[in-house]
């Protein structure tokens, strides 16, 4: 699957991802913040927190942010929210 091809998927009604997280960065391309939270939250891995990270960017919660882009390994982003969630579903599609 492409980029391209994941971002066409946020017209349909529901996530057909079985990866949680490709499945919180739809519900976040969606508009559910709170959903693709929960969802990020549970997953104990680097990406798990690079998602988690990229959530509280977005919030505005930088603090905590900056906490889970520690985690992740990974330094806060300076470029748009829009372009790291872009980042982000395609290095998990890659790894898919």
């Amino acid at each position: 699957m492409t980029i391209t091809e994941f971002e066409s998927s946020l017209e349909n009604e529901f996530s057909s991802f079985s990866n949680p997280l490709l499945n919180a960065l739809w519900q976040d391309g969606k508009g559910n913040w709170e959903r693709a939270h929960e969802i990020a939250q549970d997953v104990l891995s680097s990406e798990g927190s690079w998602v988690h990270a990229y959530l509280h960017r977005k919030e505005g919660d930088l603090s905590n942010a900056a906490y889970w882009y520690s985690k992740a390994k990974r330094q806060m982003p300076t470029v748009s929210l829009a372009e790291e969630w872009e980042r982000i579903v395609a290095e998990l599609l890659m790894k898919k």
